[in-house]
C-alpha cells in the first residue's frame, strides 16, 4: 500500500473491503456456476456457460473497482455505484423469488456500501469536494 492509500478515511477502507468481499462472493458464485455447468442438459449449455463467463467478468470487474477505489481514483466512485446498484436489482430478485433473507442482505449491503461511497469524507479523499 501507497502513504496515500494508508491515510484514507474510514469510510473508503470499509467500501474498498466491501466491493473485495463482493468480488470474492462472485468468485465463488462462478465455481458453483461452473460445478452446474457440467452437470446441465445439452439443451441449455450455452445459456449455462454464457451466465458463468458474464459471472466471471463480472467478479474481475469489481476487483478492478475496488483497486482504482483503493488508489483514491476520482473515476472509480461512478462504477462502483453502479456496481451497488446492480447489487440492490440483484436483491430486489431474489426478494421476489423466494430467497428473501438473501436477497435483504445484498439490499442492505449496496446501500450500504453506495453509502459509504457518497460520504463526505470518502469525496474529500478522491479529490470530488
Amino acid at each position: 500500500m501507497t502513504p496515500r492509500e494508508l491515510d484514507s478515511p474510514a469510510t473508503l477502507v470499509w467500501a474498498v473491503r466491501l466491493l473485495f468481499a463482493e468480488a470474492v462472493a462472485l468468485a465463488v458464485l462462478t465455481a458453483y456456476l461452473l460445478v452446474l455447468d457440467f452437470t446441465a442438459d445439452a439443451a441449455s449449455i450455452a445459456v449455462a456457460v454464457a451466465l458463468t463467463v458474464f459471472t466471471a467478468v463480472a467478479a474481475v470487474a469489481v476487483v478492478f473497482v475496488a483497486r482504482a477505489l483503493a488508489r483514491r481514483s476520482s473515476h472509480a466512485r461512478g462504477p462502483a455505484i453502479v456496481v451497488q446498484l446492480f447489487v440492490i436489482a440483484s436483491g430486489g430478485f431474489l426478494l421476489q423469488t423466494g430467497t428473501a433473507w438473501i436477497g435483504a442482505l445484498l439490499m442492505v449491503l449496496g446501500v450500504g456500501v453506495g453509502l459509504l461511497c457518497v460520504l463526505p469524507p470518502t469525496t474529500r479523499a478522491l479529490g470530488l469536494d
